[in-house]
């Protein structure tokens, strides 16, 4: 997961849906302008010429417009996509308005009209078999066709990963057979599985036993110096992170949705030589700038 001899940086999305974790007056005082595609599209772009990698995003119709939006750059390198299935807000509307039934219906329609034969043939056996294990696969083929339609050649998608709604589903049923087929899918087209998480410690313990390979995927999981989401405990998550160090494990929530400054939270990240890179979002233009310059100057020869 290392680029260019540094460690991963990335910008994420939750500013762009109007999530703050800690305050809801928070996300309303971002302005309008910034659910505004093109007004995001700039951030991200923003971002990328000044140290981000790549972009992190929950895949909806909203990030796919800023995907669409950003012009071709002149990268050596197209910018890595770490997406996020499914985009639970989403889906709960639609389950909320249609009921699971309905919902069902609707996923089925989209699959067929998104014209990806893959998606199309696996939609038409999942239905006919009833098989989790299809019904996966055909909604897995249907996000990835979304997400390359609107990426084109501008991007490079690294990695596909399951909403931490569905992560903590597998893990609290112990659903082994879905995460392990899940790992197989993505890995046979040569995306990179991943999993979000708040439960990084239980996590890593399931899938030791589960003798899931965590050199193969990629973990996405809280970490910063006061413990915001990080469950059970910051010294679980820590103690576990040491115990993993062939896991690919990216940051969310470094700042604690805002409760720390960007200092104190590299600081932080600087102390666990295990993380392969971090996740931050950016709200404003000066942000954008300033976050991934101070990032990339104050990790990239500490992150090793």
């Amino acid at each position: 997961m290392s680029v260019t001899g540094k460690k991963l940086l990335l910008v994420g999305d939750n500013p762009f849906h109007g999530i703050s974790h800690l305050s809801d007056d928070r996300a309303r005082a971002r302005g309008k302008e910034i659910y505004d595609s093109n007004f995001a599209s700039k951030l991200v772009q923003i971002s990328l010429e000044n140290g981000a990698d790549g972009f992190m995003f929950s895949v909806s119709e909203m990030t796919l417009s800023i995907l669409r939006a950003i012009p071709n750059g002149n990268n050596k390198q197209p910018p890595l996509l770490y997406a996020i299935i499914p985009y639970a807000y989403e889906y709960v509307r639609l389950a909320t308005n249609l009921g699971t039934v309905g919902l069902a219906k609707e996923l089925a329609k989209q699959i067929v009209l998104s014209a990806n034969l893959k998606a199309v043939g696996a939609g038409v056996k999942s239905i006919a078999t009833m098989d989790p294990k299809d019904i996966l696969k055909a909604y897995f083929f249907y996000e990835i066709s979304r997400i390359k339609s609107a990426a084109g050649k501008k991007f490079t998608l690294e990695s596909v990963m399951l909403h931490e709604v569905i992560t903590e589903m597998i893990l609290g049923l112990n659903l082994d057979w879905l995460a392990k087929s899940y790992v197989k899918y993505s890995l046979g087209l040569g995306v990179k599985p991943g999993f979000e998480t708040r439960n990084f410690a239980y996590l890593i313990q399931k899938f030791k036993e589960w003798n899931i390979n965590l050199d193969k995927i990629i973990v996405t999981s809280a970490f910063n110096d006061v413990g915001f989401q990080m469950n059970p405990s910051k010294a679980a998550c820590q103690e576990a992170l040491s115990r993993a160090p062939e896991a690919n494990v990216i940051a969310m929530s470094i700042l604690a949705s805002g409760y720390l400054k960007l200092p104190e939270a590299a600081e932080y990240i600087q102390s666990l030589s295990n993380l392969k890179g971090v996740v931050v979002g950016v709200s404003n233009e000066q942000q954008a700038f300033e976050t991934f310059k101070f990032l990339g100057e104050k990790l990239k020869s500490k992150l090793i």
